[in-house]
This record gives C-alpha cells, structure tokens and sequence, in this order.
C-alpha cells in the first residue's frame, strides 16, 4: 500500500484530529523535559564530576582527543557539532554536577563516538541537514501560498519540504536513542556514577527522547495532511 493510498483511507477531519492530539503530546514532552531536567538538576551525583568532565571521560575512553568542550550560555542549549568537532555546553551543564547535567553531558559525547566510529545513521543525518534547512526556510511561504493562491504546484513543492522533514526526524530518532545508550553505559562503566544513580539520569534522557518522537509524528501528520488537501 503506498502513500497515497494510506492518505485515502483517512479523512481531512481524522488527520487534522491526530495533529491536534500530536500538538498536546509535544506540549507534554516539553513539560516532560522541563520536569524531569527541573528536578534532578537539583539532584548531585556523589562523585561530584561536571559534565564537562563527564563528557571529556567518556570521549577519551573512546581515543577521542580532538574534540574541543566549549560552554554556551541559554537553557537546554547543548549539542555537538560534527562540522567543527565541537561538543557544545551549556552552563549549568558544563559546570554542574548534577545527575541531570552527567546525564546530557554524556549523551552529547554520545553523538561525538557516533562520529569517530561512522555511525550510519549520524551520517544519513548530517547529508540531510542541508536540504532540510532549505525546505524549512521555503515551508511557510509555500503553505501560504499554495493555499491562499490556490496553486497546486506549491502544495506539491510542500509536500516534498515535508517529506524532507519528516524523513530527517525519523532518521534522528535511532541516533539520539543510540547516544542516550552509550550515555548510560559509559557513566556507570567509567564509576562516573553509582548503578542507583541511574534512575535520574534515565529520567532526564528518557523524557528529552520525547520531543523527538513528537517532533516526528507532527511532521509525518502534516505531510498527510498536505497529501490529503492535494488530493481534494
């Protein structure tokens, strides 16, 4: 069964439902995050090791020696950047020494062994950041357009962005799953953490998981949507 014909078998209505239904799951991703960061950022690992040092551990155990820790200021704003080897932190994780900060620090030099050792589906990712800027930047004026001028070419031209988009969030699931596990792996192998410090930091991981999931189902119901307009 192709797409088209999936799209058939739901109606406008059905879909535009199931967007309002993944719009209240993305807001209680975002409170789950915000909660589940709030709470055991106030929680201190015993070790009392920060997550710049938690993040340096972990790459060197993995001969990782040349990517530079930097801190950034803003809230949640960490991520490692493959084009300049760069892992990204912000303050209170890069300092901190909670189990929340350990938690975020290592999944961060999660992505950065995904890098050395070609994990595929960080790769299949990084191809995709391109055209994926390029189709978010065109989204809202083809929408706009498509609709209110009525031109069928825009609708398919969004499709296609959508499709890109929601090809690049399906792809980011297995690689942020993937670096929450080494995560967890590497800071009970190095003794950064205790096994019954784990439960906050797998809270922390476990709830950010939930935005990417969000972030996808929002993307695949718009592309339906967009197919199911097309198609009427």
């Amino acid at each position: 069964m192709n797409l088209y014909l999936a799209v058939a078998m739901l109606s406008q209505p059905v879909i535009l439902v199931l967007l309002l239904l993944s719009f209240v799951f993305a807001m209680y991703a975002q409170y789950k995050v915000s909660s589940a960061y709030n709470k055991n950022v106030r929680i201190p690992s015993r070790g009392r090791i920060s997550g710049r040092e938690a993040a340096e551990a972990v790459m060197a155990r993995a001969g990782i020696h040349n990517v530079e820790i930097t801190e950034t200021s803003g809230h949640l704003t960490d991520h490692y950047d493959p084009i300049h080897r760069r892992l990204v932190l912000s303050s209170e994780n890069y300092r901190g020494t909670s189990l929340a900060a350990l938690g975020v620090a290592a999944h961060e030099a999660g992505h950065a062994i995904q890098h050395k050792i070609g994990y595929s589906m960080l790769k299949t990712r990084m191809a995709l950041v391109p055209i994926t800027q390029i189709s978010s930047q065109l989204l809202p004026f083809v929408i706009l357009g498509g609709f209110f001028f009525r031109m069928s070419g825009l609708i398919d031209i969004g499709i296609i962005c959508y499709a890109v988009l929601t090809l690049f969030h399906f792809v980011t699931l297995p690689v942020e799953f993937d670096a929450s596990k080494r995560a967890r792996a590497e800071l009970v192998g190095l003794g950064i953490i205790d096994r019954d410090e784990m439960p906050g930091v797998s809270q922390t991981l476990n709830a950010a998981a939930l935005t990417y999931v969000a972030a996808f189902l929002s993307s695949l119901l718009n592309l339906l949507w967009l197919i199911s307009a097309r198609r009427n």
